[in-house]
């Protein structure tokens, strides 16, 4: 009896730490859509590979440190100071809307569409426990001016703040955007919200590489922000990534959408898993648990796997002799990878 308690308490007991394991690799072709007169049939295609990530337990922290394909994670570094496991999650998704965001953008250029885009302002990457904008500001959300003057980009938040004093009242107008676990970012009704600014803690520098931002700042608001990129979308494009966060996903979805758009042939019947961010010009970027990743495509049954090039040597520690793996910064050298494979893109001759 004492140790079924021992058993149970020791389960319960979360630690500091987080622990990655292989997720599973999955056709990207099937979570999206496309009008059906635009739409093709995918024979073999893109897969597109996740992680596990769970907090770890007093119970199964030696089980989890031993186990060949898991890797321990402080959550310090997952975190980041002052990121609570809630908000961790909201900024997968926030993430992950980017990446579908920027994929869209990445595939239909490819594919000879226009895509005009424009900075939508400040979106809230996270919000510091205590903080004057705790409980007022939540992830996601879009703060679009200060005190009646437009904000569209991260660095404008920061110069329109920045001389102002501890103590001051700002009047933020908030767009009360919501984040779908499908990877939706929700446009939301505008708010007016007044925060009193405090004193920068002493942690916190205060500098900023804003172009025209001299000095640190005095005041605090609590925040931090990325640029909103709003994209105007040729064609309706919907992917379904419902609980999966994060932006590693980018290269895949972006090579998905040109197999649907681009004749249904862009593997050349190989299956093909691919890992990397994606912004909209198509550089590929760095991401992390390559080595988990790795063993999900395997699993899958994937014979080609592109990671970016700082992740080539993670993927090889896992790959075995009939997984050929592929380094790449940008999506044209993705799309030179799948032509040497015997892939095709075909590029609409109309609707541009």
């Amino acid at each position: 009896m004492v140790v079924v308690v021992v058993v149970f308490v020791a389960s319960r007991i979360e630690l500091n730490d987080y622990v990655l394991t292989p997720g599973v690799a999955q056709p990207v072709n099937v979570l999206i859509h496309v009008p059906h007169q635009d739409a093709h049939r995918v024979e073999a295609g893109v897969y597109l590979t996740d992680v596990s990530l769970a907090r770890v337990s007093l119970l199964d922290y030696l089980p989890d440190l031993l186990a060949p394909n898991s890797q321990l994670v402080p959550s310090d570094e997952l975190l980041g100071p002052g990121t609570s496991p809630d908000e961790l999650v909201a900024q997968g998704y926030l993430e992950m809307a980017q990446a579908q965001a920027a994929a869209k953008a990445a595939a239909l250029r490819t594919l000879g569409y226009v895509v005009p885009e424009h900075d939508g302002g400040a979106v809230v990457f996270s919000v510091a426990p205590g903080s004057p904008a705790a409980g007022a500001l939540r992830v996601g959300q879009i703060v679009t001016a200060v005190d009646g003057r437009a904000v569209t980009t991260s660095c404008g938040l920061i110069r329109a703040l920045h001389d102002d004093v501890p103590g001051q009242r700002v009047r933020l107008t908030v767009e009360r955007t919501t984040l779908s676990p499908t990877g939706a970012l929700r446009p939301g009704q505008l708010a007016s919200l007044v925060i009193t600014l405090a004193r920068r803690p002493s942690a916190i520098s205060g500098q900023s590489q804003c172009p025209g931002v001299r000095g640190p700042s005095k005041a605090y608001l609590g925040v931090a922000v990325e640029t909103q990129q709003d994209f105007r979308f040729p064609l309706p494009i919907s992917i379904d990534t419902s609980g999966i966060g994060g932006p590693s996903a980018g290269l895949a979805l972006t090579l998905g959408i040109l197999d649907v758009l681009g004749g249904g042939d862009l593997t050349g019947g190989h299956r093909v898993a691919a890992t990397g961010t994606i912004d909209p010009s198509g550089a590929v970027g760095d991401v992390g648990g390559v080595p988990q990743k790795t063993v999900a495509v395997e699993e899958a049954g994937a014979t080609d796997f592109l990671v970016p090039p700082q992740e080539y040597r993670a993927a090889m520690t896992k790959a075995t002799p009939s997984l050929h793996v592929y380094a790449v910064s940008s999506l044209g050298q993705a799309l030179q990878v799948l032509r040497r494979l015997g892939g095709k893109l075909e590029k609409p001759s109309s609707g541009r």
